[in-house]
C-alpha cells in the first residue's frame, strides 16, 4: 500500500516553522527589557528631553546627559525609544508603595525619551549610588527600542571618575551601542556628560546593513 506523503510534508512543514520561531533576537536574552512598553504616554508624544523623578537643585547638582543616536551607516537615528532607570542616592532601586509592574525591581527613578529628528536625546538626572556593597560602580541601565526590531539592552552609563571602575572592569565591557562611560564636567549649578549611541554595534544577531 502507497504511503501517503502527506503526514512527511507536514512535518517538514511544522520543523521549518518552529526553526524560524525558535530564530535568536537582535541582542540576545534581556531580562526587564519589556519595561520600555510600560509607558503610559503614547509613543508619537514621548520627548526627546526629559527630567528623571526627583531631579532638584536644592543643594543639589544634578547630571545632563545628552547624546545623539546614530544608525548603522552613521546617519541619525530618528524615532528611537530609550528607556533608562537607577539607584537613588542610596545605592536602592527604590519604588513608590503603588508601583506595578516591572517598576517594583526597577524602583520609579525611571523615563522613556524618543529621539527627534536628528537622533538628539537628553535627560536630567541626581547621580546614582553604587549598590551598598560597593561591589559595581554606579551605573544607568538603558533599553533601546527602534523601529523592526525588538528592544535591547546596550551599555549603561557609567562615570569616569568613578573609583570603582577599574582599568580591569573597563576591559570587560562589551561596549554594546558604542561605549557607555561618561566624562562629567562641572559647569557650575550642574554636571554635564555626553553620550552617543551607535545602532548595531556589538549587538548580537543585528542585521546587517547592505
Amino acid at each position: 500500500m502507497k504511503k501517503h506523503p502527506f503526514p512527511v510534508f507536514i512535518t517538514l512543514l511544522f520543523s521549518v516553522l518552529n526553526a524560524f520561531s525558535q530564530t535568536a533576537k537582535v541582542g540576545g536574552p534581556c531580562e526587564g527589557c519589556e519595561a520600555i512598553f510600560e509607558n503610559t504616554i503614547p509613543v508619537e508624544k514621548l520627548k526627546s528631553f526629559i527630567q528623571l523623578p526627583g531631579v532638584t537643585w536644592d543643594g543639589k547638582k544634578p547630571l545632563g546627559i545628552n547624546g545623539t543616536v546614530y544608525k548603522a551607516d552613521g546617519t541619525p537615528a530618528a524615532g528611537v525609544i530609550l528607556y533608562i532607570y537607577h539607584t537613588d542616592e542610596t545605592g536602592h532601586y527604590t519604588a513608590k508603595a503603588d508601583a506595578k509592574g516591572w517598576e517594583k525591581r526597577h524602583g520609579s527613578i525611571r523615563g522613556w525619551m524618543r529621539t527627534d529628528g536628528n537622533g538628539f536625546y537628553k535627560f536630567g538626572t541626581l547621580r546614582p549610588a553604587p549598590y551598598p556593597g560597593r561591589n559595581e560602580p554606579a551605573h544607568i541601565h538603558i533599553t533601546i527600542k527602534e523601529p523592526g526590531l525588538n528592544e535591547y539592552y546596550i551599555d549603561e552609563f557609567l562615570f569616569d571618575d568613578d573609583p570603582l571602575l577599574t582599568a580591569e572592569k573597563r576591559q570587560k565591557l562589551e561596549n554594546r551601542g558604542g561605549s557607555g562611560i561618561v566624562k562629567l564636567v562641572d559647569v557650575g549649578n550642574m554636571y554635564k556628560g555626553e553620550r552617543n549611541i551607535y545602532l548595531g554595534r556589538n549587538i548580537p544577531n543585528y542585521p546587517v546593513t547592505p
